[in-house]
C-alpha cells in the first residue's frame, strides 16, 4: 500500500484535532471538512486545507458520503480517517472510500458490517464461545425485565433506554429509534437484558493486515450518564484472571472478523464475576488516551501505519505503566437532567496541562474548543477530555480532580463540578463502581461552591466591578472607588445568580479604602450576610483577596459584558450584573414553559385544553442530537402550545402554557 501523504478527517472537533496532531508529527498533510457552524472552529484553522460542507445538521454535512468523497477529490487527499461518531462505523462509507482509490484508515468494510449489525455480531461471537446477554428484536418477545433498548448502529449512549416494565417499552423503542436515526442515520434498535450493578469494561484491540491481533489492556468506563461514559481509566482494576478472560475473548472477537486497525470490544462485568459481551466498536474510542498514556503507544500513529500495510510493531501489549484517568468535560447542566448548554466560551483555561493530544507524563488535554469558541446545538455536548497520568491510581485521580476544580470555564454551563465530586468520592476511590453509580449517589450533583460561600463570591464580584469602573472613568478618575461625601452611605451592586434570583451586595469603604462593613442578601430568603471578620487585602479588576477570619482567600474575576465569573478556593460562580435602571420587559403569562436552548419540537404529547398532572410529558425538544422532555410543572390545564411539531425555537421561546389548577380551598 502507498504511504499516506495527505489525510482527510471526516469528522470534527476534538477528534479531528487529535488526528491532525499525529499527522503533523509524521509529516502528513491534513484536510478538514466542516459545516457552516464549524467554519471558525479550531480544527478547521489547524488543518492544512479545509472544505466546506454546506449546512449545519449532521444529515446534510458530516453524514453525507458523497460530499466527503468530493472534498477528498477536490483537496487531493489520498486517505480518509473517520474519527468516531458520524460515519466512523458505516460500512458503506468505508467501501466507498476504498472504491474511490483512497486509503481507508480503519477496519475493512466487511468487518465493520459484521460488527455494525449488532444482532449478527452477537450470533457470530456466540458461536465463537463469547458469553452473551439475552437479546430480542421485537417488543412482543420480551418477558423478562428490566431491559435496555439499544441502537443497532453507532454508540455513545444515543438511542439507549432502560425499561423496567412492559408499560413503557413501546414508547422507549420509538424514542430510541428517533434518537438513533438523528445521530447515525439508522433507527434500527434491539432489546437486551439489563444487568443491575454491572461494570462496563472494555479491551482495546489492534490488528494488522498480516494476521496479528493484540489486546492492549482493559479500560473501566463504568461512570456513565444517559448510558454515555464520562469517566474512564486504564488499566481497569480487576482480578488477573478476569483480565485474562477479557483479553482472550476480545482477541477471539477480532480474529473472527479478520480485524484490522483500532477496535474496542466492550463487556459487562456482573457482580458475580460473570463477563458478558456488549458490542464491538470498529473505530478509535473517545477514551483511547488512557490506553496511550499507560502503554506509551500513539494509537493514531498505529492506525496510519497499519493502513499503509505495515505490520504492528508489537505482538503483545507492553505491561501497563502507571495509571491514567480521563473525564469528558461537557456543555451541560447535570442538575437539570444533563440539559445541554450553549453559548460563547469566554475563557477555557486548565492549569498544569503539560501536553495536548500527545503522550505525556502528567496532565493531558484533548480539546475541541478554545477561548471564544461558540457552543451550538447541532452536535455532541462534549467540549474536551482531560486526562491525568500518575504512577498510581490514587495520584492520578487526585491530580485530575485538582486541575478540574481550578479550571476557568466561563460562559457555558459544564459538568465540571459533577466530575470533581465523582473523582473525590470515597466510593470512586475504593473502586466501588458500576453503571448505576450516579443514580445511587445524588450527593455528587451538588455544586462545588457551598451556599454559605456565595456572599464572599458576590462581594468579590462587586469589588472587582467597582475597580473596573474606576479604571474606565473619564472624570475624577483619581478618586478611590466608592468615595462619598457621606462615608456612611454604602455602595450597592445587584446580580442575578445561576438560578435567576437576585443578589444584592452592600458594602462601605472607609477613607483609607479599607472595607468598613458589608452585607449580601438574596430575593426569596437571602443568602446571608457578612458575619465573618472580613478584611480587604487587595482589589483589582481581575483579582480580589479577602482575609476571612484570619485566612486569606483569593478570588479570580473575569468579566464578559454583564457576566461576571468568579473562581475561588471553594468553587466557581457565574453572576450577571444587573443594570441600575432596567428597561421594561414584556410579562410572560403565568405557567409559561420556555425553551432552555435552541432546538426543534419533535413531538407534542398533549392538546390545548387537556388536563395534566405535575410531571406529565407535554412535548419533546430535540437539541444536540438528543431528545429532551418538557414536563408539566404542576397540575393544570394546557392553555397554549404555540410551536407545532417540527417547529424550530430559540432559547427563551414559549413552548407551552399550563394554567395551574386553583386550590379548591
Amino acid at each position: 500500500m502507498p504511504m499516506i501523504t495527505r489525510l482527510l478527517v471526516a469528522n470534527r472537533g476534538e477528534i479531528a484535532r487529535r488526528v491532525f496532531a499525529t499527522c503533523r508529527a509524521l509529516g502528513v498533510e491534513t484536510v478538514a471538512v466542516h459545516s457552516d457552524a464549524d467554519a471558525g472552529a479550531p480544527f478547521v484553522a489547524e488543518a492544512d486545507q479545509a472544505v466546506r460542507l454546506p449546512g449545519n445538521a449532521p444529515a446534510e454535512t458530516y453524514l453525507r458520503i458523497d460530499l466527503i468523497l468530493d472534498a477528498a477529490r477536490r483537496s487531493g487527499a489520498d486517505a480518509v480517517h473517520p474519527g468516531y461518531g458520524f460515519l466512523a462505523e458505516n460500512a458503506e462509507f468505508a467501501a466507498a472510500v476504498t472504491d474511490a482509490g483512497l486509503t481507508w484508515v480503519g477496519p475493512p468494510a466487511k468487518a465493520i458490517a459484521a460488527m455494525g449489525d449488532k444482532m449478527a455480531a452477537k450470533a457470530l461471537l456466540a458461536d465463537a464461545g463469547v458469553p452473551m446477554l439475552p437479546t430480542w428484536t421485537e417488543t412482543g418477545q420480551v418477558t423478562d425485565f428490566p431491559v435496555l433498548v439499544k441502537a443497532a448502529a453507532g454508540g455513545g449512549g444515543r438511542g439507549m433506554r432502560v425499561v423496567r416494565d412492559a408499560t413503557g417499552l413501546a414508547e422507549a423503542v420509538a424514542g430510541a429509534r428517533r434518537e438513533a436515526a438523528a445521530a447515525f442515520g439508522d433507527g434500527t434498535v434491539f432489546i437486551e437484558r439489563y444487568v443491575e450493578r454491572g461494570r462496563h469494561v472494555e479491551v482495546q484491540i489492534f490488528g494488522d493486515t498480516h494476521g496479528t491481533v493484540v489486546a492492549l489492556g482493559v479500560r473501566d468506563c463504568s461512570i456513565q450518564r444517559r448510558h454515555q461514559k464520562i469517566v474512564e481509566e486504564a488499566p481497569g482494576v480487576l482480578p488477573p484472571e478476569v483480565r485474562e478472560r477479557l483479553h482472550e475473548a476480545a482477541v477471539a472477537a477480532g480474529r473472527a472478523v479478520d480485524y484490522v486497525g483500532a477496535g474496542t470490544v466492550e463487556f459487562l462485568l456482573a457482580p458475580d464475576g460473570q463477563v458478558r459481551f456488549l458490542e464491538m466498536n470498529t473505530r478509535l474510542q473517545v477514551e483511547h488516551p488512557v490506553t496511550e498514556l499507560t502503554t506509551g503507544l500513539d494509537l493514531v500513529r498505529l492506525q496510519l501505519l497499519v493502513a499503509e500495510g505495515e505490520p504492528l510493531p508489537l505482538t503483545a501489549a507492553p505491561p501497563p505503566d502507571g495509571h491514567a484517568v480521563e473525564v469528558r468535560l461537557c456543555a451541560e447542566d447535570p442538575a437539570q437532567g444533563y440539559r445541554p448548554a450553549t453559548g460563547t466560551l469566554h475563557r477555557f483555561a486548565i492549569p498544569g496541562v503539560v501536553a495536548e493530544f500527545a503522550l505525556a507524563k502528567g496532565l493531558r488535554l484533548d480539546s475541541g474548543v478554545v477561548d471564544g469558541s461558540t457552543v451550538g446545538v447541532h452536535y455532541d455536548s462534549m467540549l474536551a477530555k482531560l486526562i491525568a497520568w500518575a504512577p498510581t491510581r490514587a495520584e492520578a485521580v487526585r491530580a485530575l480532580a485538582g486541575a478540574l476544580a481550578r479550571a476557568e470555564l466561563h460562559g457555558v454551563t459544564t459538568n465540571r463540578d459533577l466530575l470533581v465530586r465523582v473523582l473525590r468520592s470515597p466510593e470512586f476511590g475504593a473502586v466501588d463502581l458500576d453503571t448505576g453509580f450516579l443514580e445511587r449517589h445524588p450527593e455528587v450533583f451538588a455544586p462545588l461552591l457551598p451556599g454559605d460561600q456565595l456572599p464572599l463570591v458576590a462581594l468579590a464580584a462587586a469589588l472587582a466591578s467597582a475597580v473596573r469602573r474606576r479604571a474606565g472613568a473619564t472624570v475624577l478618575a483619581g478618586l478611590p472607588s466608592g468615595w462619598r461625601n457621606v462615608p456612611a452611605f454604602p455602595q450597592v451592586a445587584r446580580f442575578s445568580g445561576a438560578g435567576g434570583g437576585e443578589i444584592e451586595v452592600r458594602y462601605r469603604l472607609d477613607r483609607t479604602g479599607a472595607l468598613a462593613d458589608w452585607s449580601v442578601s438574596a430575593a426569596g430568603g437571602g443568602t446571608g450576610s457578612g458575619g465573618e471578620a472580613v478584611t480587604l487585602v487587595e482589589a483589582a479588576a481581575d483579582r480580589v483577596v479577602l482575609d476571612v477570619d484570619g485566612v486569606r482567600r483569593a478570588y479570580r474575576v473575569h468579566r464578559a459584558g454583564s457576566e461576571v465569573f468568579v473562581d475561588g478556593p471553594d468553587g466557581a460562580a457565574s453572576l450577571t450584573e444587573l443594570p441600575r435602571f432596567p428597561l421594561p420587559t414584556a410579562e410572560l403569562a403565568a405557567g409559561s414553559l420556555l425553551a432552555p436552548l435552541p432546538g426543534a419540537v419533535t413531538r407534542l404529547h398533549v392538546e390545548v385544553g387537556q388536563r395534566v398532572s405535575a410531571g406529565d410529558l407535554l412535548l419533546t425538544l430535540e437539541a444536540m442530537k438528543l431528545e429532551h422532555p418538557v414536563l408539566a410543572p404542576a397540575d393544570g390545564v394546557v392553555a397554549e402550545l404555540p410551536v407545532p411539531a417540527g417547529g424550530q425555537v430559540d432559547t427563551g421561546a414559549v413552548l407551552a402554557v399550563v394554567n395551574p389548577e386553583e386550590d379548591p380551598r
